[in-house]
């Protein structure tokens, strides 16, 4: 049986923005390295950090959540080949890729955003051919410029991606907000998934949790935005539209569903019984999470899974497919869904 790893990832270096135009180079990103100070500032690896992207006046820490054990050819796509080969290695058929640098906000204003996303875009389509039908991917859209988005994710859809990518928050707004609902309709019209990955579009609020956890920063508002959109109706106002939320485990689904479950009661409404299939959500669980309970609520058929392939976290594991296989405790023919059939719906793949 075939094998996608829903969740993999691309780390943007120099060569994301060789795509600028001439009139958009004053605003390429920089890369910069630490010469002495911050001792205590450390990876996820506890490795002492050295290397920084400049963006729009702003630092980011560029090797925060990187895997030593990936050579930087194959995790920054400097040598596409080499990410071939490493997947014939872990038996994984088609990555989908994801950003690592715009996991955060990083551009406050129209002409940066439409620059950056046009940029990373091409690159991704390069990457794409260059990976024969192996490699797909979600695009970015410039979310500030909405009158701008369809043109790109046309250009996107026509030279392989397979999805939209979002963050939970954005433009310091919930996803449910109305002033998403034509990004909604273009994602129906091309036929491409809406992924909320892990992440956060929000300045204020990234900016809030500066010196916390990643989980209060990322995590929590890619749980809270499933609530958000089911508490809103969202999805079904766009039924032709699958919706992918990534890299959140799927262990707080029970809680979430039950948390829904009263909400919807007060209300004299009644919450479906299999809730992601009705509103065309599928989840990225992990190799982690308490599978069977998972699987009691969520149904077989709206689970995928992913490596977090060029990461370093708690979500990473390279071995996450073979893993899966492994499970005693999960059924084959649910092992058999999760790793193809259903990120082959969500992904819209042939």
């Amino acid at each position: 049986m075939p094998t996608i790893d829903s969740d993999a990832h691309v780390l943007e270096c120099m060569a994301t923005w060789d795509y600028l135009t001439p009139a958009e180079a004053r605003l390429t990103p920089m890369i910069v390295e630490r010469k002495a100070g911050g001792a205590q500032e450390r990876n996820t690896d506890g490795v002492l950090k050295k290397e920084y992207w400049v963006v729009d006046g702003r630092l980011h820490e560029k090797d925060q959540n990187v895997s030593m054990d990936i050579s930087d050819d194959s995790r920054e796509m400097r040598d596409v080949s080499a990410r071939i080969r490493h997947m014939d290695e872990l038996e994984i058929d088609m990555q989908i890729l994801y950003p690592t640098l715009m996991l955060r906000p990083i551009a406050a204003h129209a002409p940066l955003d439409i620059a950056l996303c046009r940029s990373y875009n091409r690159w991704l389509a390069d990457i794409w051919r260059k990976g024969e039908g192996r490699l797909r991917w979600v695009a970015a859209p410039p979310l500030t410029a909405m009158d701008k988005v369809r043109d790109e994710m046309k250009f996107a859809k026509d030279n392989g991606a397979c999805g939209i990518f979002m963050r939970g928050l954005e433009c310091e707004l919930p996803l449910s907000d109305p002033y998403f609902y034509p990004l909604y309709e273009i994602a129906g019209e091309l036929d491409m998934a809406i992924c909320v990955h892990l992440g956060n579009g929000s300045f204020t609020v990234h900016d809030f949790y500066n010196r916390d956890t990643t989980f209060t920063k990322f995590k929590l508002p890619t749980v809270g935005c499933f609530h958000s959109l089911i508490m809103s109706g969202t999805p079904a106002m766009f039924p032709k539209v699958r919706w992918g939320i990534v890299e959140v485990s799927a262990n707080w689904l029970p809680y979430v569903i039950n948390d829904l479950r009263l909400r919807f009661r007060r209300r004299g409404k009644r919450l479906p019984d299999n809730l992601l299939k009705a509103n065309n959500i599928y989840i990225a669980c992990e190799v982690t999470d308490d599978l069977p309970g998972v699987l009691k609520v969520a149904g077989e058929d709206n689970l995928v899974i992913g490596t977090d392939y060029g990461h370093s976290d708690s979500s990473t594991e390279i071995e996450a497919l073979r893993m899966l296989r492994d499970n005693q405790s999960v059924g084959a023919a649910a092992v058999d869904k999760i790793l193809w059939d259903n990120p082959k719906i969500l992904y819209g793949l042939a």
